[in-house]
């Protein structure tokens, strides 16, 4: 039997044809596994599905919205704008794609999970958006979250984790910690584990540590932390955003200061996370502001040069939505 059949088998198929339709195999009650976790996975081309979207909250409504769903992952085949596209699904109608480069990365784990499993693969997330701006109804987005060693991905570094990603530049910064006196990472080790109480404890200590080294991953983990309750309470994203500006506004120090003990620029996760929520707003004009003060500040010292091409990469498709050249 070969791999197609051992699909077929199960009712379901490995890929599926590009299509607005849904999949002949995609019928209401379908058993799925779900994959949980704490990462996120960003969604694009929800302005195109918009009024299934609001369908699926029970209809326009000049309320914000927050709303749980269970989104069906479908790796596609003859996409002409992606051969590695993997669609969206929410009770049964696109909502949109994975991003190019997650698809790329996830289609594989995808397929394996779908053959382990004999069921489709979703993913928990929320359909947040809406409220009524200068008369206008907002648009709706869809934020996912899931295990991504589940697709045979590496872990995400998780500030209360002990394994740091080296291109945060933590691990080398904490090794030199307890020789350098110009900054102190011991917070690190009080971290609460309750998010709620990490975002206060974490703001304490912004109030008294002034070392740029130590703001710099105070300001970072903040900043994941707020985004990871925008889900959960409803002040979460527009605190998001004022800490991001709080964060940058001390960057033209605290990148001198990286600079200086690491010898490069390590990943900035503050400007393609920032970048990714004005997208999901439809503020596209301040998703490229994000992204371009992002590559200004790597310079030509970025710790990997992928850094910068996510946010090159970003710009030119900001730039080419704000011009109406984007192609879904």
């Amino acid at each position: 039997m070969g791999f197609f059949d051992r699909f077929k088998s199960r009712g379901i198929a490995p890929t599926s044809p590009h299509s607005d339709q849904r999949p002949r195999w995609m019928i209401d009650g379908l058993r799925v596994t779900a994959i949980e976790g704490r990462d996120d996975l960003e969604v694009v081309g929800e302005s195109f599905y918009q009024d299934h979207l609001w369908a699926v909250v029970g209809g326009y409504t000049d309320d914000y919205v927050r709303q749980e769903i269970v989104a069906v992952l479908v790796a596609e085949h003859g996409n002409p704008y992606d051969a590695n596209a993997i669609s969206v699904w929410i009770d049964g109608g696109k909502v949109g794609h994975l991003v190019r480069e997650d698809a790329a990365a996830h289609r594989d784990g995808l397929l394996r999970l779908q053959l382990r499993h004999g069921t489709a693969i979703a993913l928990p997330g929320m359909i947040v958006g809406g409220g009524a701006d200068d008369g206008r109804t907002g648009m709706l987005g869809v934020f996912l979250s899931y295990d991504r060693t589940e697709f045979g991905l590496s872990a995400l570094w998780r500030g209360s984790e002990t394994a740091a990603d080296i291109r945060t530049g933590l691990s080398s910064a904490a090794a030199a910690d307890a020789a350098d006196d110009d900054y102190d990472l011991n917070w690190r080790a009080a971290l609460p584990e309750d998010r709620l109480k990490r975002a206060a404890y974490l703001r304490r200590v912004l109030g008294r540590d002034t070392a740029p080294v130590s703001r710099h991953y105070l300001f970072t983990e903040l900043e994941a932390t707020l985004y990871s309750l925008r889900d959960e309470v409803p002040t979460a994203l527009d605190d998001y955003d004022s800490v991001c500006l709080e964060h940058d506004g001390e960057m033209d120090q605290i990148r001198p200061t990286l600079l200086e003990k690491l010898g490069v620029v390590p990943l900035l996760a503050t400007y393609r996370q920032a970048a990714i929520r004005q997208q999901k707003a439809q503020n596209f004009e301040r998703a490229l502001w994000w992204a371009e003060r992002g590559i200004t500040l790597y310079g030509d010292t970025p710790a990997k040069p992928e850094m910068v091409d996510d946010l090159r990469k970003r710009t030119a498709k900001y730039r080419a939505r704000l011009s109406g050249g984007e192609k879904r």
